[in-house]
């Protein structure tokens, strides 16, 4: 029994030790509260913790400063003569009815029983949650529809193609909006530097690229820290 133990003693330092010098080494350059461990039992399901970064990577935390980069938040922009309060507005409003000739706004006929809880402009007005909330309901309405495109300025064009196609390329505008417009976000974007940016939510396999909001940041990251480059 005493050999037993000793042994179990041994093998635990050995884990203790294995898993130490297997730790994380965080780059000194940027805030240690980027990757601060958070214990969190109310944590939803869908959130990804700051000290799930990998080596060389940052989550796109909403527990700090970062999430200023995340499309729920408040940073409005204008784009097209139009203000958004949000990037995630702007992408959820492109599922409702632009208008009373809209398709979506007929279906399946004159007298349609679907419900649009909001309109077009209102959604473009909100944020975070309450915005992606609308999407939902505008989503289960596309479902019923059977129709697979959103719209923007009367152009339909596919809201998951498998080809980077015209809604990618309204995100990538609007997000270049949002950080040229906000200075407060060009000034964090740039501050994480060259780490690798990572989101804070679970996506789905194979998310079209107009999801992967963390690459198109980093994209536009890559081309600010060239124009402040010296010539």
């Amino acid at each position: 029994m005493r050999n037993f133990l000793l042994i179990t003693i041994i093998l635990t330092v050995l884990g203790v030790t294995s898993a130490f010098s297997q730790q994380i080494v965080r780059d000194p350059r940027y805030p240690a509260h980027w990757w601060t461990a958070i214990v969190d039992p109310k944590k939803p399901d869908w959130e990804i913790m700051p000290q799930q970064a990998a080596n060389g990577e940052v989550i796109l935390s909403k527990r700090h400063e970062l999430g200023l980069l995340s499309n729920f938040a408040p940073t409005p922009f204008v784009f097209h003569g139009i203000r958004y309060a949000s990037l995630e507005g702007f992408w959820q409003m492109m599922k409702y009815p632009e208008g009373p000739d809209d398709p979506r706004a007929k279906f399946p006929g004159p007298e349609s029983k679907l419900a649009w809880k909001y309109t077009r402009a209102e959604v473009a007005q909100m944020v975070a949650f309450e915005a992606n909330h609308a999407g939902a309901l505008a989503s289960e309405n596309m479902t019923k529809m059977g129709i697979t495109w959103v719209s923007f300025e009367g152009k339909h064009f596919e809201y998951k193609p498998a080809v980077p196609g015209e809604h990618y390329k309204l995100i990538v505008e609007a997000t270049w909006e949002k950080v040229k417009q906000n200075p407060e976000v060009k000034k964090v974007l740039l501050s994480t530097g060259d780490l690798i940016l990572k989101p804070d939510h679970h996506q789905e396999p194979n998310a079209p690229a107009a999801w992967r909001y963390f690459e198109i940041l980093t994209q536009i990251r890559t081309t600010l820290q060239h124009e402040s480059a010296p010539k």
